[in-house]
């Protein structure tokens, strides 16, 4: 994907991975700042937990 991000000068490519992974069988994503979040008992409940992830970063990105 090209484009810009927030903090970005110019415009540049961004490539999108799967970021659900499992470590010793236990369901976890990770993050842009190299965190693994989890676990999580499904895929569907890392689902909510990415969207809640991705709203508290927004939200701490409009306080700087």
């Amino acid at each position: 994907m090209y484009g810009m991000r927030a903090q970005d000068n110019a415009p540049a490519t961004h490539f999108r991975c799967d970021r659900l992974c499992r470590v010793n069988g236990e369901l976890y994503f990770s993050t842009r700042e190299n965190t693994l979040e989890g676990p999580f008992e499904n895929p569907e409940k890392a689902a909510q937990e990415i969207q809640a992830y991705i709203a508290r970063v927004q939200v701490l990105g409009t306080n700087r």
